[in-house]
């Protein structure tokens, strides 16, 4: 490897670097499909390392500190929120990226942008904009439009062509959610990487948080999932990685895989899940009440004028008002959504004298 002095800029350097050390497959930072509005290189950092950046200084980044994982608003310290769940898909992601010599700053860039468009209450809330929005929702392709239209006043963060790509493909169904259609598949294999750490992180996590919550016992985890994937939250995460990695090099890095036996533990666990957990009538019960808050909220935006005026702006043509509300909703924090609605639905004391 050459020095540095030998590089007008850091960048090259940088460039230089992952050229002579990645893996061939890898998506380096000089062939990047570029960003939807040019734009004069960074001296220091390269395009990935900006869009990485861009991210973590956005405000829908920050609001993900008060947004539902799975168990809504919890005032537990140790519970996850979608903030903790974000940190915890990119440290496994750069883990396994590490492991196959891709490029680390693509897959911290993409893993921390997958969520920005998550509406409050999680999942729950999700559902419900889908089924009262026209032409319905879809966090995934929420985060596209956070980092394309709505961030910076409008402006967008102008993120490179693979960052955007990786954020919008990283979503899955409840079925085989890993074994993607090929059009479903990111362009990247450091994009397919977030894909599967998602799935790791939040299988493992919403299972601690279950644990926590006494919704389960260690021992209610049928015995075929704790002997294949492991008995505890790190042995869970080790083995399903180590998996992915090699899988993944036993398939010439063709594309990133879990083995058949380790995909068919994983659909096992998801559905252990979807069963004790995400669909029991604790959670169902507070997410039912959750569905009528963002509904109620939807509703009061579409119709009252002045309201929308304090909440979103200047009043749009009429096209764009669902959109507009739909957008300032699915940003909502829960402490925001859960306040706005007391202010608006609930009674309050009288204060004057």
């Amino acid at each position: 490897m050459a020095a540095r002095d030998r590089y007008e800029t850091v960048r090259q350097w940088i460039e230089a670097r992952e050229a002579a050390f990645l893996a061939a497959q890898a998506c380096l930072s000089q062939t990047s499909r570029g960003r939807p509005r040019a734009e004069p290189q960074c001296p220091l950092r390269t395009v990935f390392q900006r869009d990485r950046d861009r991210i973590v200084h956005s405000k829908a980044f920050r609001r993900l500190k008060h947004k539902t994982q799975v168990f809504l608003a919890p005032t537990g310290d140790h519970y996850r929120t979608r903030l903790t769940h974000t940190l915890e898909v990119s440290q496994i992601a750069r883990t396994m990226g590490r492991a196959l010599a891709l490029n680390e700053d693509l897959i911290e860039a993409i893993a921390l942008g997958h969520d920005l468009g998550h509406t409050a209450f999680g999942h729950g809330g999700e559902r419900v904009l889908n089924e009262i929005h026209p032409g319905g929702f879809f966090h995934n392709e929420q985060s596209l439009r956070v980092v394309d239209r709505l961030e910076r006043n409008g402006r967008g963060l102008n993120l490179t062509e693979e960052v955007r790509d990786g954020i919008v493909k990283h979503s899955k169904g409840r079925y085989r959610p890993i074994l993607a259609a090929p059009e479903q598949r990111s362009i990247t294999l450091e994009g397919q990487v977030v894909r599967i750490a998602d799935i790791v992180a939040y299988l493992n996590h919403d299972l601690d948080d279950a644990i926590r919550a006494e919704l389960l016992a260690p021992d209610d985890v049928p015995g075929n999932i704790r002997k294949g994937v492991g008995g505890s939250h790190g042995e869970r995460i080790h083995r399903l990685v180590e998996d992915t990695v090699m899988t993944s090099l036993e398939a010439g890095l063709s594309e990133i895989l879990l083995s058949p036996a380790m995909l068919e533990l994983v659909d096992l666990l998801r559905a252990f899940l979807f069963e004790r957990v995400y669909t029991c009538p604790e959670i169902r019960r507070e997410f039912d009440r959750a569905h009528k808050i963002i509904a109620d909220l939807y509703q009061v935006l579409m119709d009252d004028d002045d309201l929308f005026v304090r909440e979103v702006g200047a009043l749009p043509e009429l096209e764009g008002r669902t959109d507009r509300v739909c957008d300032h909703i699915a940003g909502m924090t829960d402490r925001y959504a859960l306040d706005l609605y007391q202010r608006l639905f609930l009674p309050r004391p009288w204060l004057k004298r």
